[in-house]
């Protein structure tokens, strides 16, 4: 796992509750016009169906209920952006989780007004600072009821939850042919965290990556820009980035499709990439 950095952006708390809130809003929607054709098409995300990834999509919020009634832990491990760096030992265990969720719950509209409920309600009185298990483990998976990796903040903890709501609503429309809208301010956290990220894994500051209009950041070693235009600079769209940042496109298929522009010799990210599976 890359070192933290220190923190330096801030998110703020409201906001990013009322962004998870109305990005599950969305995808409960979404998912409530599914047909069943669309819900039995491949997910392309290993086996999963569209069914099960939208029961998955349940479980990015329902963590944060089930953790709010847990006990909560001790202390701080897991800084936010140590976060993207450490969920893919879990891979298994969600996957696991994931199809018995799915098969356990067929009707979805009942599933996600439970889940919608149990979030409204348990956030409307949970403090920002309090304690949560940044990865428990996934319901019904061989490790559930093990012990949790990490603990952070809750107000830390939301803003992963707009990666995983976002990420896994574009894996959905794509998917389903849906078109499922994104809460601006889910995309605008989600986008930020992962830029972050990159700066964690690659420090530096002779290269500018721009998401526009939501995050700029520098990093990769090499000589440090000062002033005027930089030597190297990445420039792509948010969905763009956090398809790179997520494994779901290839960077040169991103340059292929003129997805991303890239100048300079220390412009080529595909040796960075992804940022998290």
């Amino acid at each position: 796992m890359p070192p933290a950095r220190k923190r330096t952006r801030t998110y703020d708390p409201a906001k990013i509750r009322a962004a998870v809130l109305a990005q599950f809003g969305n995808v409960r929607q979404g998912v409530h016009t599914l047909t069943e054709e669309q819900l039995a098409r491949p997910a392309r995300l290993g086996d999963w169906s569209v069914r099960e990834l939208a029961a998955h999509l349940t479980m990015a919020v329902e963590t944060v209920s089930r953790n709010l009634d847990r006990p909560e832990p001790g202390a701080k491990e897991l800084a936010l952006l140590d976060w993207p760096f450490a969920t893919a030992a879990r891979a298994g265990d969600i996957a696991d989780g994931t199809r018995e969720l799915a098969r356990d719950n067929p009707d979805l509209d009942a599933l996600y007004a439970r889940v919608e409920q149990r979030i409204t309600e348990r956030l409307a009185t949970a403090p920002d600072d309090r304690l949560l298990a940044a990865l428990p483990q996934a319901p019904g998976s061989a490790r559930a009821g093990g012990t949790p990796i990490g603990a952070m903040p809750l107000a830390d903890y939301l803003v992963t939850r707009t990666v995983e709501l976002v990420v896994h609503t574009d894996d959905l429309n794509r998917a389903a042919g849906a078109d499922i809208p994104l809460d601006r301010q889910a995309l605008a956290a989600c986008t930020r965290l992962l830029a972050d990220a990159l700066a964690v894994k690659a420090p530096g500051a002779s290269t500018e990556v721009r998401i526009p209009p939501y995050a700029v950041v520098q990093c990769v070693e090499g000589p440090r820009h000062t002033r005027g235009t930089p030597p190297n600079v990445v420039e792509t769209d948010p969905l763009t980035w956090i398809r790179l940042a997520t494994g779901r496109t290839e960077w040169q298929t991103a340059l292929d499709e003129a997805k991303v522009s890239a100048s300079g010799e220390r412009a080529d990210l595909g040796g960075l990439l992804p940022l998290m599976g």
